[in-house]
């Protein structure tokens, strides 16, 4: 699967992904500084990978439907979580191949000690 990892996601979460047998973009080399969200969506649904953030506006399914999506994955982390906390969250989720396989046109919201995905 395709992941573009949005700004404020450390750089070496493309390394994490990588080690899955994944691939990643850092939305930070694809798209200008500050690039507002729906550009960034935009960039999803028009390159069709599993957009990765941190940002929660994007688990908002009424701006944002899962249907539109080759998946939403919204890491729900404190604000201050170090690059560790990132991924050990994001690896509790690709741990997981099944799950991972259920991502298109769906939402999944990440926590430290659970994964939660929206039905489709």
């Amino acid at each position: 699967m395709h992941f573009p990892s949005d700004v404020n996601l450390p750089r070496s979460t493309a390394r994490l992904l990588a080690r899955f047998g994944h691939e990643a973009t850092l939305i930070r080399d694809a798209l200008p500084g500050n690039t507002p969200d729906a550009e960034v969506a935009r960039y999803a649904q028009a390159h069709r990978p599993a957009l990765l953030t941190r940002d929660f506006d994007f688990a908002d399914i009424r701006n944002y439907p899962p249907a539109d999506y080759a998946g939403l994955v919204v890491l729900n982390l404190p604000e201050d979580a170090v690059a560790a906390v990132v991924l050990n969250a994001l690896e509790a989720l690709l741990s997981q191949p099944a799950l991972v396989n259920q991502l298109p046109g769906r939402l999944a919201i990440v926590e430290p000690s659970r994964v939660r995905l929206r039905p489709a």
